[in-house]
């Protein structure tokens, strides 16, 4: 690999100003020029949050529509949380949105209203980690910073043949791509090299011969660039199964909250028995009616995948649950429901 880091520097940044993404929560060089605003971190915080093990196109619309409804981090602040809640269902990884609602309390009750523009400030708030942390530095206050995601890690192991296999790789892959990171145009540079894996130096099929980093990148040079990063042997996914009960009465539908801990907190589900890994599962239905067997939704979440048998039945007009509530079916759209819950009730008799 070439050790040249100034040309690294000054070719991805070129080829930034050329062909970098326009992406609607993005400041580009030309906007600059043209006498635009700098980046609002609020802005880039929330894109960053969204983006979180979720594609720009999945993300984009949710992005719209929260500045929309809550156009500051005061609005968001203020909003409820069963609110950010609803608005987030379909983005998945629901921890981010507690964590997003507490920091937009954070930073209007103890910061005024304003992001923090260092490194240590950003990592105190609620669901900002490193990657974050560095992301809206870089990109709202342009100070030096190194953007570390997904993309950017396959560019550095494919640019130094990076052996080792991930996630063991990862601090190695910090240390690297921070030596690269410029700490001038520090908000291009991360943008660029998130860029140039995104859409130059892709998973399959990498456009090497358009790459602006071809010239130093070790990988090309050998013919191996699939092969990076190295991935360790991929772990079989548990099955975890249970039965989801569907009680229905007059046009409406029994639901109920999650706790805030655990998977899916804070959620709204449709009643289920316990997600097990082994053993029989509990077909205990909680209340005496007609159940009908509507198939089976399945759901791979990061670390299992859940199988949810689908039953339906229809509650007695005495009958009332000792948790959850009534919802009518027409008003269904405006609950915080999780895809899994979604493919449930799509199972159910239209």
């Amino acid at each position: 690999m070439t050790s040249d880091i100034p040309r690294l520097r000054r070719e991805l940044l070129a080829w930034y100003n050329r062909e970098g993404r326009t992406l609607p929560w993005r400041i580009r060089p030309e906007d600059r020029t043209a006498g635009a605003p700098v980046a609002d971190p609020y802005a880039i915080w929330l894109s960053e949050i969204m983006l979180q093990q979720t594609t720009v196109p999945h993300a984009t619309p949710y992005w719209h529509r929260f500045l929309s409804l809550w156009p500051t981090v005061d609005d968001l602040a203020a909003a409820p949380r069963d609110d950010v809640l609803r608005e987030w269902a379909g983005l998945g990884y629901y921890a981010r949105a507690r964590n997003l609602h507490a920091c937009a309390i954070e930073v209007t009750t103890n910061h005024a209203g304003q992001f923090p523009d260092t490194l240590g400030g950003l990592l105190e708030l609620p669901g900002v980690g490193d990657y974050t942390a560095n992301a809206i530095l870089a990109a709202a206050f342009n100070k030096p910073a190194s953007v570390v995601d997904g993309n950017v890690e396959r560019v550095i192991t494919r640019l130094h043949r990076v052996d080792t296999p991930m996630p063991k790789a990862k601090p190695e892959i910090r240390k690297l791509a921070a030596a690269i990171a410029d700490p001038d145009r520090s908000g291009d540079y991360a943008q660029a090299i998130m860029d140039l894996g995104a859409t130059v130096c892709t998973p399959r099929n990498p456009d090497c011969a358009g790459c602006c980093w071809s010239f130093g990148c070790a990988a090309t040079t050998v013919g191996d660039m699939e092969r990076y990063p190295v991935k360790a042997p991929k772990k079989v996914k548990p099955v975890r199964r249970g039965t989801a009960w569907l009680v229905r009465r007059a046009g409406r539908i029994w639901l109920r909250k999650r706790g805030d801990a655990g998977l899916l907190g804070g959620m709204t589900e449709i009643p289920s028995s316990p997600w097990l890994e082994s053993g029989s599962v509990d077909e205990t239905p909680p209340l005496e009616a007609e159940w009908a067997a509507r198939g089976e939704v399945r759901h791979v979440f990061t670390h299992f995948e859940l199988r949810l048998a689908v039953r339906e039945g229809v509650a007695s007009p005495e009958w009332e649950p000792d948790t959850g509530y009534w919802v009518d079916e027409r008003d269904l759209g405006n609950e915080a429901l999780p895809s899994v819950m979604r493919k449930v009730l799509a199972a159910r008799r239209t």
